[in-house]
């Protein structure tokens, strides 16, 4: 079940699941190169990283410019002499339903969450088949699922990465395996900026939502990261077209 020298592209990589996916790559031997909109954040972890004596490169990249997309992929070709795999994991939220959004709330979030999934496979895919072989991981979510209150765009962004993946898998079988990540509530940056406006603070929102998930805790990055880890490895190379979800058991709970 091993990614070790093996080369990953990580978008999003420098905070939450993303950063979770950078950190434990490394620590476990892969070649990354892990990208972001977050230059000062992404050279920081890629310093430390470099200082423990893993194999971390950070690139700038806003996966909504394509040119930016093609150079990020050229560049850990350079780099490392090929890519392995992807982890398409860059995302953008905003709250509302569909009264509340506007054109530059649904350039960010399906710029980012839909576009730029199809600019990185995009740019891969030429790679891969050269290659011969590789591997492309999308993170949606359970809200490609599950309605939630106020998440309209999002939801149908997250949705939207679901097919995808099935036209990914189908389009360019025998020379890359498309998978999908469906992480819960995971306690990242994000899930922060969606718990504002709440009367209470933010820990005893979460120990709540803690009580109400089977497993009983909130998901961490390393949660996530770890089944990543397993979806681009070799062992898991009869998983294609589908979604993993990591959501503490959420989804088995009745409506009640």
């Amino acid at each position: 079940m091993s990614i070790s020298g093996r080369s990953i592209i990580i978008t999003g990589g420098t905070s939450g699941i993303g950063e979770g996916f950078t950190r434990h790559f490394a620590e476990i031997g892969a070649k990354v190169v892990t990208s972001s909109i977050q230059r000062e954040a992404g050279e920081a972890l890629q310093e430390e990283l470099r200082a423990a004596g893993h194999d971390v490169s950070y690139i700038y990249c806003d996966v909504t410019d394509e040119m930016q997309v093609a150079d990020l992929v050229q560049q850990t070709v350079a780099l490392h002499g090929r890519v392995d795999g992807a982890c398409s994991n860059a995302g953008a939220w905003v709250e509302g339903t569909v009264e509340d959004f506007d054109d530059a709330q649904w350039d960010l979030v399906m710029g980012v969450n839909l576009r730029g999934n199809l600019l990185l496979a995009k740019h891969l895919v030429p790679v891969f088949r050269g290659q011969g072989e590789g591997v492309l991981l999308i993170t949606t979510s359970t809200a490609a699922y599950v309605g939630f209150p106020a998440h309209a765009l999002y939801c149908a962004s997250k949705s939207a990465l679901v097919a995808l993946i099935r036209c990914l898998t189908k389009d360019h079988a025998g020379y890359m395996r498309c998978v999908g990540i469906c992480p819960g509530t995971i306690d990242t940056p994000m899930l922060a900026a969606s718990a504002e406006g709440f009367d209470q603070p933010i820990d005893e929102l979460y120990a709540e939502v803690a009580e109400k998930i089977p497993v009983k805790r909130l998901g961490t990055p390393e949660d996530v990261a770890k089944a990543a880890a397993f979806l681009l490895s070799d062992d898991a190379g009869f998983i294609a077209g589908s979604s993993v979800f990591l959501e503490g058991g959420t989804l088995a709970l009745p409506p009640w």
